[in-house]
Parts: C-alpha cells; sequence; structure tokens
C-alpha cells in the first residue's frame, strides 16, 4: 500500500478452479500474487487494496459459507471467516462484486492491476470504468490510469523475508531425501515411472503433497530432452538417469536436477562429462554474492564448459571466439539459473534499465549448468552421444556470500558412486 500510494486502488483476483475433465477438476493451485498478498486459499475471490480508505483499506471479496458446499468439498472461510481469519478489514460476497467494487473505483487516480492477465477482470474494469464515465454530469470522476501491478509486487516477491526462507528450507530439505532416496533405489530394470512414484512418496510422508513442477526422470538418450516428462522408459545398466523434481511447500517451490549411474558406478565417457559439469557449478557458485552482477553466475559456467567441451574433442577453436559465436548452445542451450520461489521459474527483472541485475541478499535462486550431447550427433565421438548431465541446486543469497539450501543430496562422483554402490550395488 506504501507503494501504491494514497488516491490510488489495486485490484487483483484469485486463481479458478480448472475443469480436468467432465465434471473432475485439477486440484486448485491459487494464483501466487494472489496468495502472497492475502494467504486465502479459495477460488472465487477478489482481494481490494485502498490506501487510506477509512472504512478499511483491505477488502476481500469471496464465496459465503454454504453449508451444503461445506458438506460435499469441505470448510470454506465465508465472509466472517475473511475478516477472522485472513485480516480482511471487511469482507462482501463475490456475488455483489459488480455492485460495489465501481463504488470503491470511484475518485481514485490510478487503478493498480495484472494488466491483461485475466481477460475477465480485464474485461470487467473497463466496463466499471465506463460506467462511472457516464455519470460524469453528477460530479463522479473515474480512474485515468490503469497501471501493471507486477513491477511493484515482483519486486517484494524477489526478496525474501525470513518466513519465507523457512518454508523453502523446508521443501528443499524434504526434495533432497527424496533424491537421495531415489538414488538408493535404483537399479536396471526399473521404470522411469516408479522413480518417480518414489519422489512423491517422500515428498507426500513429509506432508508436501504438491510438485513444485511435473517432475522429470529421465535414463540414457531422454536427459537430452530439457523438459521430458514422459517417465515411461525402462532403466538399463550403464545409463545415466537424470531426475528434476522438487516438492513445494505452501506455495514455495524447491527445485533439483541430480545425474547419476543406474549400476551405480560411471563409465569413463560419462565420468568425465559429470565432472566438466560438477566444475561449471561450482565455478558459477564461486561467483554468488551481494554485487555482483546475474550474467557472471552464467558466464563463469559457460567459460569452464567451453574450454572442457574443447579439450574433450566436442568443439574445435579458440575458447573466447566459441563462447563469442556462442558454438557451446549445441550442447548447453539453457541459461545457468532463474529466480526461485512462489513458482519455480519466479518472477523478478533479470535486467533493470537494459542492464543486468546485480545480486542482494534475501535473492534465491538456482544453478543449474548441464551438457547434452545428441544420440544422432554428427561428427560427434560415439562414446559421447546420447548423454545428458545436468546438476541444480537452489542457493540463497546471504550478506557473506551464498548458502546452499539443498546440499543434502550427494553431487560428486565419489558420493555419488559410495551411496549407491552400499545399498543396491555392492
Amino acid at each position: 500500500m506504501q507503494r501504491i500510494g494514497k488516491n490510488n486502488i489495486d485490484i487483483i483476483a484469485s486463481a479458478s478452479v480448472c475443469t480436468r475433465n467432465r465434471d473432475v477438476d485439477y486440484p486448485f493451485r491459487q494464483d501466487s500474487d494472489f496468495y502472497y498478498l492475502t494467504g486465502f486459499n479459495e477460488p472465487d475471490a477478489m482481494a481490494v487494496f485502498i490506501p487510506g480508505r477509512e472504512q478499511g483499506e483491505y477488502i476481500l471479496f469471496c464465496r459465503e459459507y454454504d453449508e451444503k458446499k461445506a458438506l460435499w468439498e469441505g470448510a470454506h472461510a465465508g465472509l466472517e471467516g475473511a475478516t477472522k481469519h485472513y485480516d480482511a478489514d471487511d469482507a462482501f460476497p463475490i456475488t455483489d462484486l459488480n455492485d460495489i467494487l465501481p463504488g470503491m473505483l470511484e475518485g481514485k487516480t490510478k487503478v493498480f492491476y495484472p494488466m491483461g492477465r485475466d481477460p475477465e477482470l480485464d474485461h470487467h474494469l473497463l466496463d466499471w470504468i465506463k460506467h462511472i464515465r457516464s455519470q460524469s454530469r453528477t460530479g463522479l470522476v473515474a480512474p485515468g490510469e490503469l497501471i501493471a501491478l507486477e513491477p511493484i509486487l515482483h519486486e517484494m516477491r524477489l526478496f525474501k523475508s525470513a518466513t519465507e526462507i523457512k518454508l523453502m528450507r523446508t521443501a528443499a530439505e524434504v526434495s533432497a531425501k527424496a533424491h537421495v532416496q531415489a538414488m538408493r533405489l535404483c537399479k536396471p530394470g526399473l521404470y522411469e515411472y516408479q522413480i518417480e512414484a518414489e519422489l512423491l512418496y517422500h515428498f507426500h510422508q513429509a506432508g508436501l503433497r504438491h510438485v513444485a513442477y511435473p517432475s522429470i526422470v529421465a535414463t540414457g538418450s531422454n536427459a537430452c530432452t530439457l523438459h521430458y516428462t514422459d517417465n515411461n522408459s525402462k532403466l538399463k545398466a550403464g545409463d545415466l538417469l537424470l531426475i528434476d523434481a522438487g516438492a513445494e511447500c505452501d506455495h514455495y517451490a524447491a527445485d533439483i536436477t541430480r545425474t547419476f549411474p543406474v549400476s551405480g558406478k560411471f563409465t569413463e565417457p560419462q565420468r568425465q562429462l559429470y565432472q566438466l559439469v560438477l566444475d561449471a557449478q561450482a565455478a558459477a557458485l564461486e561467483q554468488i554474492k551481494p554485487g555482483a552482477s546475474w550474467i557472471q553466475v552464467h558466464d563463469a559456467a559457460v567459460e569452464v564448459l567451453t574450454k572442457g567441451m574443447v579439450a574433450l574433442g566436442l568443439l574445435k577453436g579458440r575458447v573466447k571466439k566459441l563462447i563469442k559465436d556462442e558454438k557451446y548452445k549445441q550442447f548447453y542451450m539453457h541459461r545457468t539459473g532463474h529466480w526461485l520461489g512462489m513458482d519455480v521459474h519466479d518472477v523478478g527483472d533479470y535486467k533493470i534499465n537494459q542492464e543486468w541485475r546485480v545480486l542482494e541478499a534475501g535473492m534465491v535462486l538456482t544453478v543449474e549448468p548441464g551438457i547434452y550431447i545428441p544420440v544422432d550427433g554428427k561428427n560427434i565421438d560415439a562414446k559421447w552421444r546420447g548423454i545428458g548431465i545436468r546438476i541444480e541446486d537452489d542457493v540463497l543469497v546471504t550478506k557473506q556470500g551464498y548458502e546452499i539450501l539443498t546440499s543434502g543430496v550427494p553431487k560428486t562422483i565419489a558420493e555419488i558412486e559410495a551411496l549407491m554402490q552400499q545399498v543396491n550395488h555392492a
């Protein structure tokens, strides 16, 4: 409200229930921006913030309590719960939105809202403003500016509070333990979906019933498909298994990737490529500290990867020119990380005034270099083909430097082989 300013208004809608098929809905997941501001985890709601309003600055429109709905679908807040449990200054039925909200818009200078994200809200807002303008002869004044809410709200979300970091630690720790269990259970003959089932089992057993994103469990050349989610291939001796999976804790995400040998021991080509990716991640991590540029993290990983690719014969030429010409992208085509928070690819600008953003304490990002050698790659030594490797951790920027939130999963070659040989491959 301080950022919005007096004589202005902010409107944001909840997520809607989405139909899966016929009369079955997808599990409801609240809109991240709405939940960040309200903590209200129901559909069919609208939050309104009016700085300086004497009758109350925070108004919540929501469903009225319905005993029949409660019997069939479970408890919901109702108007009383909206004020008692969610600190709304006032609450109104969502069915009365068209009758009440236009009056709240009257006389306001600016309307902040998620412009273009919710077509229904866009339509209603224009209708409300048009209605107010039609009564201008009576002295009513309609807002003169519509402003996107995201620049203000997403800048706030980029910096995590102590409470948010606590939730992210929980998500990270539970996810890390699930990855360790997947390593322990992995063996030839299992299917990718069986490993995925173990991950989900551990998430649920720890009380985290939602994944932050569809789990990637990719064996062999499947790992060269960056967002592979079929998870239906059989694990074979001699192949690697790439797992990219994370749980969600109260709407806050974890995002971990590990790659390890199905049989418990890396082959020599796998070992060389894996160590290269691990070295690239270490170089990227060394760049993370307040005052460092976002792009430094990526550039450090690219330099190590490109040098390594030349040494292994995957690329030919001078390293600086290969980087300038982006030749490395045929084997490493994504950025080294992204913001992490309520969304796995979280909000927040990566550039400010066309300059790469400077890292600050309280930001959380992933660090995830990789290398992906196509199975049908021409002029590529056969020993490298079909190998996909990614190593990803969640990293909190601290005042002193950084903290890896997902350090509970082994990632050195020695650690991985020791764990897997100990359990299933002795």
